[in-house]
């Protein structure tokens, strides 16, 4: 990724404890005494005495020099911006990097710059940060348009190929993985995933899976000399670190899927939860641990982890779904209902949603008229 560090997201440091001003101190006689602005002599090495030790060392001025590294053949201002860009990518700012790579790019459609190589970087660069926030779509978008100013690139093909497999579109990330590794056969991230999508769409496709994928296009020799002629050693060892909390991530989830397919909903939704560690805002996830929720009985966590897959996609139709069934479980019949009827305003041809519908309406129906018998008559 240009001059960026693919380095996986965190959630921060731990908290310190910190003391806090105003707080009375104990002196040395057991009695407590309160701070009194202005009297007293200054205490040793404290901030009325000048500069102290710590205060000298605050003052030496941060080191900026890494703005000015080179950055291809962009002019000094741009290449500013993706350095910054990069150095926030490289300390986990990921949306304070996309900032960076957004204004660079803005910056040469401005003065008219058509370099296609630095601008496919700062297209795969900001892909990169998107992929590492769980924006799929726009990580899509990125590295297909750096493909189309630097076709058959090896980032934005990988990283594309990463963004469809965590949205399930197995089929054009097979594609993706297959491209790369006819341009460097060496990429085992590549290797791992073509052997784990191939599973999902046997199961997904039957045996003719193969015939219902897109074309595999055919790399141009021309294309792969150019990537040899790099020395792409310090990239790919990038590339494969950024590759490794991906594919941890895919297999959990492919782990936690085939639980699931075979009842095993405790050991599914421990999978499930364990990729949410890796990715706090992978809305499948959510409605695949719901699933086992439901299927032990847990209708109040199925509730909430529907609750948290709608706050990312309000449209899922799954979540909307699966929550009417917690809320059934629930005996909210009320809710639930309001939840089936938003699953078939969105899709009318959900017959599951329609047949729950009209079992949830007998269960309200019924649990009115329960409460209309025990009603005190006044």
């Amino acid at each position: 990724m240009g001059n960026a560090q693919d380095k996986p997201s965190g959630t921060g440091g731990a908290k310190t404890d910190q003391a806090t001003p105003g707080f009375r101190r104990r002196s040395r006689a057991g009695s407590t005494e309160k701070p009194k602005a202005g009297k007293g002599p200054p205490e040793k090495g404290s901030m009325a005495n000048g500069a102290t030790q710590g205060d000298r060392n605050q003052s030496i001025p941060p080191d900026t020099s890494y703005l000015d590294a080179p950055a291809g053949a962009l002019p000094p201002h741009l290449g500013r911006l993706k350095n910054e860009g990069n150095r926030l990518f490289k300390n986990g700012q990921f949306a304070d990097a996309v900032e960076k790579y957004s204004a660079a790019i803005d910056g040469c459609c401005d003065a008219g710059i058509e370099s296609g190589e630095d601008l496919c970087i700062l297209h795969s660069n900001r892909a990169a940060c998107y992929l590492k926030d769980g924006s799929n779509t726009e990580c899509i978008q990125d590295c297909t348009r750096a493909l189309e100013l630097q076709p058959f690139s090896l980032k934005p093909l990988l990283r594309r190929a990463t963004a469809y497999e965590s949205m399930e579109r197995y089929r054009q990330a097979y594609v993706d993985f297959k491209t790369v590794l006819q341009i460097d056969i060496g990429v085992q991230a590549a290797h791992d995933s073509v052997h784990r999508i191939t599973k999902q769409l046997i199961e997904q496709d039957g045996p003719d899976w193969r015939q219902k994928l897109p074309e595999i296009p055919l790399v141009p020799l021309s294309a792969q000399q150019h990537h040899r002629q790099k020395d792409p050693s310090a990239e790919l060892v990038q590339a494969r670190e950024a590759k490794k909390a991906e594919a941890r991530f895919a297999s959990l989830k492919t782990e936690g899927n085939e639980h699931v397919r075979k009842s095993q909903f405790h050991d599914g939704l421990e999978k499930y939860s364990e990729c949410l560690k890796i990715k706090p805002d992978e809305c499948s996830c959510f409605t695949n641990r719901a699933i086992c929720y439901l299927r032990l009985g847990c209708f109040e966590e199925a509730r909430r982890d529907c609750d948290s897959a709608l706050k990312l996609e309000p449209t899922n139709k799954k979540a909307f779904y699966r929550r009417a069934l917690a809320f059934k479980g629930l005996q909210d019949y009320l809710s639930s209902s309001s939840d089936l009827q938003e699953v078939l305003q969105l899709d009318p041809n959900v017959h599951e949603a329609e047949q729950e519908l009209e079992t949830v309406t007998g269960l309200l129906r019924q649990s009115l008229m329960d409460g209309a018998q025990h009603t005190p008559r006044v």
